[in-house]
């Protein structure tokens, strides 16, 4: 997995590519937390993301929580294997997918 990170202000935009699954999710979490002190709107591009297991899901879930306190998040760019993860999990209705 790759991690790409851009921030303007207090918008930061992570990029993931590749596969984020039980081996790769702690270190996105890590990443996140690390990076989203004063941060707004959090934007996760998932162009480059090939899959997606239930530990990055629960990093989705435990980044959203964390976000709605401070701001918004956005997970944009999903292929339809990834959407239809989501939609399967029911994270459709609790993220916000563009």
């Amino acid at each position: 997995m790759n991690i790409i990170k851009t921030q303007n202000g207090e918008n930061l935009t992570v990029k993931v590519e590749g596969r984020l699954d039980t081996v790769t999710a702690p270190q996105l979490d890590s990443e996140l937390k690390a990076s989203i002190e004063g941060i707004k709107t959090l934007t996760l591009d998932f162009s480059a993301l090939e899959y997606i297991s239930s530990a990055g899901l629960r990093v989705l879930l435990s980044m959203q929580k964390l976000m709605n306190k401070q701001g918004e998040m956005i997970v944009k760019g999903s292929s339809a294997a990834i959407l239809e993860i989501f939609e399967v999990t029911g994270f459709i209705d609790l993220l916000n997918i563009e």
